[in-house]
């Protein structure tokens, strides 16, 4: 369905988000896959440094957000830019409040990085506390906001704002947790993937238990795609000497970028499919009313 009513009388708003379904969580996984090895990429194999990038990036989030904003109803494209421009700054941010430009962290043989500050080297778990404090005061703001966690009833601008801003900072957590997994815990990047991929199972097990609210399942899955994709991302991405595959940073991230934008394909079809009987249906009834009126 593409729009939504608030109530039997009012009249129906336009959907401005995604419905939840299977693709929905595999275009999410590909986009913060890709978000990892492209935010890698600029920061890490190009030189540019994390806080370069990092703000680079973060105005590529207000303008695909801008973009998002500003159309009348979901587009897939332009909902999965966000997506993936927020995993992409949340990689570099996350890796810039918890490195330091350390050689542990360079890859494709750099020795350091762009001009400009470095990294503030808190760590994984003093970054992911602060990064988990701030999304429990967005979602704190959000409830005392009365607006529904719904992502398919989102219709109003100030919902789309917190919404928006609980994905950024749930995306930069993610990669934080990601890089604990894989760096700090011992597990490696596949044990990491692997550990993250039995909790989403659990999650959807738990689906079934009627105790157990869908939207509490919904964000903590969308909190734990993100540290799936930084494990999946760095496993493709990092020296065999570091148990990674080392397909480098440039080439996943082009074969990412094509999964994604035949996926983003693949939805936008199927929404013009869903939306054609619609419009069908309101010319019907413009033609109807002409008809009545010449009458």
């Amino acid at each position: 369905m593409t729009t939504l009513s608030t109530t039997k009388t009012t009249k129906p708003v336009t959907k401005k988000l995604p419905e939840v379904t299977l693709a929905f969580w595999i275009m999410k996984i590909a986009a913060t896959t890709l978000g990892e090895t492209a935010g890698d990429l600029f920061s890490q194999t190009l030189k540019i440094g994390y806080f370069l990038t990092t703000v680079a990036l973060f105005l590529v989030f207000v303008v695909t957000l801008v973009v998002q904003l500003r159309s009348a109803r979901y587009n897939p494209f332009f909902y999965w830019t966000v997506i993936l421009s927020t995993s992409m700054a949340g990689t570099t941010l996350s890796d810039f409040m918890n490195r330091d430009a350390g050689a542990q962290y360079l890859s494709g043989g750099a020795t350091r990085l762009g001009w400009g500050p470095q990294g503030l080297g808190l760590g994984y778990p003093e970054g992911a506390a602060i990064l988990l404090s701030v999304l429990l005061l967005i979602f704190l703001g959000w409830k005392l906001s009365g607006m529904t966690f719904r992502i398919t009833e989102i219709v109003t601008f100030r919902g789309e704002a917190l919404f928006w801003s609980a994905i950024l900072v749930s995306n930069t957590l993610g990669t934080s947790m990601g890089d604990f997994l894989s760096d700090s815990s011992g597990l490696g990047y596949l044990g990491g993937a692997a550990l993250v991929s039995g909790a989403l199972l659990v999650l959807l097990a738990l689906t079934r238990v009627p105790a157990v609210p869908n939207v509490l399942l919904f964000w903590t899955a969308f909190v734990l795609t993100r540290p799936l994709g930084a494990t999946a991302g760095d496993l493709l991405t990092k020296p065999t000497a570091k148990g990674g595959l080392d397909l480098g940073t440039a080439g996943s991230s082009a074969v990412l970028l094509t999964v994604l934008f035949g996926l983003m394909g693949y939805a936008h079809l199927k929404e013009r499919r869903a939306a054609a009987p619609e419009f069908a249906g309101s010319g019907a009834e413009t033609a109807g009313a002409r008809e009545e009126a010449r009458r």
